[in-house]
């Protein structure tokens, strides 16, 4: 039996705060003129201000959702209310036969994941390329890879040779990005990029200039000698340099099967493209990983495990030297409960260990997942998390909810989930009392 959503996680699945709200709103039975349940699904008659009752129903194992009401909004309120209804203590929905438009609609579902399913194995044959072929065009990208890093090598020798503080607009970066967009190296231009909005912004810009420029630098430096790397070393240098890494290839590895607590999302911009980072936790193996998912600016992304669910799944990580992101390689079932998570640090010092351990094996490493087990958020010049011992961990100055974190913490230390970046700490989830708040809902 698929496990059943709480209110928090199916608040956390509404697109917006106004639908969050309206959910509320039709989450009584008063308002329902049927309501049941299977193990596969709920679903509901809405009597709203059309003709006839709104046809609402959820299929509990993805989850997803249809309803007959006008709104374009996915979950519709009539969705939320249901699964409102659903997680509630006070409304016990009925286990029932699930009439006719909800057996069609669910055997549709299982129809069309069928076909998907076929038509992707389809594709993959029909996909799988000629070896002498992607061998010549492998070569091919090499070769360009190489004059691209060649270049970006000899720029960031004119940029130190006239001085950091030379005047260079951001369409000298743009340019050098672009150029490394022809020369297929995606990871440069996006670092490139990232150059561009740091000159003379904000107090210590020279340094925080200088460091990215160096690690271009020891990035052009590893590619040099790519062949002299160790194995996990090379691939962290090859994805910094945007090699794809193709998904039929990592998914017939080994993979890690676990029952993954579904910790955090995040939702940035990056690169032109809308990027949803979902955080996972090993309730068995203490492991983190992080989902990726793409979509172009304006488009919708795949509406993932709500934050606070489980899943029993199997995981294949990219390789590196501190792999963390991952690919789901077969699920065991739907949904379980959110599992027991093991210790995790239990000082600030133990968190700057950490990212000093990371940056000793990746000196390219980015934010790093940490929790963060007993620590209180205090006001001081900024918010910080201050742990039993009176060490003081900067929070991030872009967290805008600090006060909501204090709240939520009433004085008391709790267990704080966030991406460490060595010098701020952005919060990403407070688990307190076996409850999961993620800070999507704080601001």
């Amino acid at each position: 039996m698929v496990a059943t959503l709480t209110a928090e996680q199916v608040l956390a699945l509404a697109p917006d705060a106004a639908a969050a709200s309206a959910g509320r709103g039709v989450a009584s039975a008063s308002r329902w003129v049927s309501m049941g349940r299977s193990s596969e699904a709920v679903w509901g008659e809405y009597r709203g201000s059309g003709r006839h009752p709104y046809q609402t129903q959820a299929d509990l194992g993805g989850p997803a959702y249809r309803c007959t009401c006008p709104s374009r909004k996915l979950p519709c309120k009539h969705a939320l209310g249901l699964l409102l209804l659903l997680a509630g203590e006070h409304v016990a929905v009925p286990e029932a036969a699930p009439p006719g438009w909800v057996t069609e609609w669910l055997a549709a579902r299982a129809e069309r994941a069928a076909r998907r399913a076929e038509a992707a194995s389809r594709e993959r044959v029909a996909a799988a390329p000629d070896p002498a072929v992607q061998a010549r065009r492998v070569a091919s990208r090499a070769v360009k890879v190489e004059a691209g890093v060649a270049e970006l090598g000899l720029l960031l020798r004119d940029v130190v040779r006239g001085g950091l503080a030379a005047p260079r607009s951001a369409r000298f970066w743009e340019e050098a990005a672009a150029r490394m967009v022809d020369a297929q190296a995606p990871g440069l231009a996006g670092r490139l990029r990232r150059v561009a909005g740091l000159p003379r912004v904000g107090e210590g810009w020279p340094e925080r200039l200088l460091e990215e420029l160096a690690r271009l630098h020891l990035l052009v430096q590893a590619h040099r000698r790519l062949d002299q790397l160790p194995p996990a070393t090379r691939a962290d240098v090859r994805a910094l340099i945007g090699w794809p890494q193709p998904k039929d290839e990592l998914l017939v590895q080994p993979g890690l099967r676990d029952r993954w607590g579904v910790v955090a999302h995040r939702v940035a911009d990056e690169d032109r493209l809308r990027v949803q980072r979902t955080w996972l936790w090993g309730g068995r193996s203490g492991r983190p990983a992080l989902l990726l998912d793409f979509a172009p600016a304006g488009q919708p992304l795949p509406a993932g495990p709500p934050p606070g669910s489980g899943l029993d799944a199997e995981l294949v990580f990219y390789p590196g030297s501190t792999p963390l992101r991952a690919l789901v390689k077969a699920e065991h079932g739907g949904r379980v409960e959110f599992p027991a998570m093991r210790p995790g640090l239990a000082t600030v010092e133990d968190a700057y260990a950490a990212y000093a351990a990371a940056l000793a094996a990746n000196p390219w490493a980015g934010p790093l997942p940490v929790v963060l087990d007993a620590v209180v958020p205090v006001l001081r010049r900024g918010w910080v998390l201050r742990d039993t011992a009176g060490g003081c961990l900067p929070i991030s100055p872009w967290f805008g909810a600090g006060w909501q974190l204090a709240a939520l913490a009433g004085g008391r230390p709790v267990r704080v989930f966030g991406e460490w970046d060595g010098e701020h700490l952005l919060p990403l989830a407070l688990l307190a009392g076996g409850r999961l708040a993620t800070a999507d809902r704080w601001a």
